[in-house]
């Protein structure tokens, strides 16, 4: 009897146990860095859409170069939090920060009845793109960052052939729908011609 019970016991904790990692698509998902608002996964993110489209947006804050020629979620709207400088630094090309992000959100959604995603290549800039917006008036429960953003995090393992590559978590790592199409209404809509 008492084998019996440890054997229900421990299916028991496995079965909790790996229900959770299928939930998060078996990636393990942290918060990189400390914001007001919420935190959801890749899939959570796609089913909060799914239930309220009309009121609950992805908002890629990525520069418009990542949103087009890396991809985005289907549906995603591109609102960057910062803008390639085209100056290059020690190692990289510079940002500088979009001095209207907050005016840009109100200029496309409303704080009173929209729920905000934000999402960014591995979610440090959906962090502050969170704080941002609760800046711009929107409620703490309604702001959110995707964790692990669209392209996750890079493999460390240096024996891997994937050794610093995206490939760890994500919206596209996980499967969810994303493309390359640019669609008009869903750009950086200051960029369009008036």
């Amino acid at each position: 009897m008492k084998y019996t019970k440890k054997i229900l016991v421990l299916t028991a904790v496995l079965i909790f146990v790996f229900s959770g990692i299928a939930l998060a698509g078996g990636f393990d998902y942290k918060v990189k860095v400390a914001h007001k608002g919420k935190d959801v996964t890749p899939a959570q993110a796609l089913e909060m859409v799914k239930k309220s489209p009309a009121h609950t947006f992805i908002v890629d804050a990525r520069t418009r170069a990542e949103y087009q020629l890396i991809g985005h979620p289907v549906g995603a709207c591109n609102v960057p939090l910062k803008f390639w400088s085209g100056k290059f630094g020690k190692k990289k090309y510079g940002q500088t920060a979009n001095p209207n992000f907050g005016k840009d959100l109100l200029a496309r959604f409303n704080p009173k009845t929209d729920t905000l995603i934000f999402m960014c290549r591995s979610a440090k800039r959906s962090c502050s793109a969170c704080s941002e917006a609760i800046k711009a008036g929107w409620p703490e429960d309604k702001v959110f960052n995707m964790m692990g953003g669209f392209e996750g995090d890079k493999v460390k393992f240096k024996k891997s052939a994937y050794c610093g590559q995206r490939k760890l978590g994500g919206w596209r790592n996980e499967g969810l729908p994303w493309t390359y199409h640019i669609d008009k209404k869903l750009v950086y809509q200051p960029d369009l011609p008036k």
